[in-house]
Order: structure tokens, then C-alpha cells, then sequence
């Protein structure tokens, strides 16, 4: 397998792909798996309080560590893409425009990559909220991929299409029960759902990471021998979730459980040795995990 990093939209075709956008760079990485190729493609980031992270004392001296000491975060949002000659593969789709002005971006990087939203064959959600799915739908809420095959899993699925959802939820995410409600209704001849351990597409094969939503799925691409594992939110930043895998975390709908399923996965990810991509990890999201001691370090391919 064969990493490579590039630096995308820069120059005159940033000013011609996204003139609005001057300042903005698209980064993106790649990576050979067999005969097939990965691209993470730069959707933006976040603006999230520090809350959101965490709010746990024993957060504080990991998070200096990392020089994160202010009241907000700002996590970068990696798509995932992949082609293996048949198939053009989008895991998640984005925030779109109506999340945050720093997100939904992923046009842009779509453009600098040449490929066409047509030519996106399937989409495959690891989750329901804003970030990863509101970017389904264009301005008159018509699927923005109009030729793919929308799939998510079945639980995370019933659950956001739920219209009791937004009365369940915690106060500070209705907006993202409302949301995904809109979307999933508007949509729902055009979905797919799937179970745990199922094979979605040749290659590609589900894995339940429940807690962060009660759904959430992660999945195992594998071509030939070599194997690598898209986490979505199951592993949700570079750095408390590998320094302190069992702390809860503020983002997690299910702190308790989304901690035993981080701890779980990272151990497989480190013993299999195979490459993570993680929508909100630096440096593209593409990396690799090593143990330090009962911990985890996170190690960008550059």
C-alpha cells in the first residue's frame, strides 16, 4: 500500500473552484488499497465548545499537552471517497450550507479531484448528524447525488427518521433530530439500510460503533490483503480519544457506551496494524495507531 499527501485548490484554481473561499486549501490524502485508491477529501471544520470535547477534571493536562487551552475547538471534517474501478464510493456526504459557515465544503474538493457529483455511484452514512448528512440535499431538496445509492444502517436510520426523536432528545440536539428528520423523509425511496457485519458493497463491510449516535456505524474496506477502517465519529479527535480512550466524551449521545466502543476499536485497529481514517483527525484524517503503554498515539501519514 502507498500513502501519498498533496495540497489541493491552491493558487488559480482556488480562485477559479472557490473564489469566495480565497483563503481556504483543500487537503487531501490518498492511499493504495490493492487495486482500488482512498481519497479523504476536506469538507472544512467545526466550531465546537470546549464542552463538547469534554468536561471531565482529568481532561485538562492532556489537552495542555496538545495546546488546547481556549473555549472552543475547531475539528477538521474528512470525507472519505473511494474508487476501485466499478464503484465510486462517498462515506458521508457533509454539512452543506445550512450547519456552519466553516463547513460544507466538500464541492470544492470534489472539483479540485475532478470528479462529478454523477459520478458518485453509492453514499454510505456513518451516522445522522448535521455534519455528515446535511449536505444531502441542493437548495430545492433534491439529492445532490442524484445517481448513487443512498445506504445507512438500520438503527441509526429508524432512529433519526423517527419524528418522536426530537422530543427525546437532549435539548441541545433537536435542531440535529429536526434535521436529519427533513432529509430522510424527503429521501427515503432513495435509501438502502443494512445490519451489523453485513458486506455493503464488495469490499466494504459494516461494523456497529454505537454511542456516539445509537446507530453509528464504522466500516472495514478491504481489497486484496490489505485492509483499512473508516471510524467516522467512533473516534472523534486526535487526542483525548487515543490519550484517554475510556474518558467519556461530551459529543457521544451515550458517553458510557461510546467509550467501551472506542476502547474496543482502537485495540483492533493497533493489533491489525491496518490505516484509520477519521472524519475529524488532522492532517487529512489518514493515519495509523500505535499503543503507548494502556494508551494510543495517533500518527498521520504525511
Amino acid at each position: 500500500m502507498r500513502f501519498s499527501r498533496r495540497t489541493l485548490l491552491r493558487g488559480a484554481l482556488a480562485t477559479t473552484v472557490a473564489s469566495a473561499l480565497p483563503q481556504f486549501s483543500f487537503a487531501a490524502q490518498s492511499l493504495e488499497l490493492g487495486n482500488a485508491r482512498i481519497d479523504t477529501l476536506s469538507d472544512g471544520n467545526l466550531v465546537l465548545p470546549l464542552s463538547f470535547v469534554s468536561d471531565d477534571p482529568k481532561a485538562a493536562p492532556i489537552l495542555k499537552d496538545y495546546g488546547i487551552t481556549g473555549p472552543e475547538v475547531e475539528p477538521p471534517c474528512n470525507l472519505t471517497l473511494y474508487r476501485d474501478g466499478t464503484n465510486t464510493v462517498l462515506f458521508d456526504v457533509g454539512a452543506g450550507p445550512d450547519f456552519m459557515p466553516s463547513a460544507g465544503k466538500l464541492q470544492a474538493a470534489l472539483d479540485a479531484l475532478e470528479i462529478s457529483r454523477d459520478d458518485v455511484t453509492h453514499v454510505v452514512f456513518t451516522h445522522g448528524h448535521p455534519d455528515h448528512l446535511w449536505g444531502v440535499l441542493d437548495d430545492f431538496d433534491e439529492a445532490i447525488f442524484a445517481n448513487a445509492q443512498h445506504l445507512m444502517g438500520k438503527t441509526e436510520f429508524d432512529y433519526w427518521i423517527n419524528p418522536e426523536t426530537v422530543n427525546k432528545i437532549d435539548a441541545g440536539r433537536t435542531t440535529f433530530a429536526a434535521g436529519a428528520l427533513r432529509r430522510l423523509q424527503t429521501l427515503e425511496d432513495q435509501f438502502t439500510t443494512f445490519g451489523d457485519g453485513e458486506e455493503i458493497l464488495p469490499g466494504i463491510a459494516s461494523r456497529m460503533t454505537p454511542g456516539h449516535t445509537p446507530g453509528h456505524m464504522s466500516f472495514e474496506i478491504r481489497n486484496g490483503s490489505t485492509s483499512a477502517m473508516v471510524t467516522g465519529d467512533a473516534i472523534v479527535n486526535h487526542f483525548l480519544a487515543f490519550a484517554a480512550p475510556g474518558m467519556m466524551a461530551g459529543s457521544d449521545q451515550d458517553p458510557d457506551l461510546g467509550a467501551k466502543t472506542r476502547v474496543a476499536l482502537l485495540d483492533q485497529i493497533a493489533s491489525e496494524m491496518m490505516p484509520i481514517i477519521g472524519f475529524h483527525l488532522p492532517e487529512g484524517g489518514l493515519g495509523h495507531v500505535e499503543r503507548v503503554g494502556d494508551a494510543y498515539r495517533y500518527v498521520p501519514e504525511v
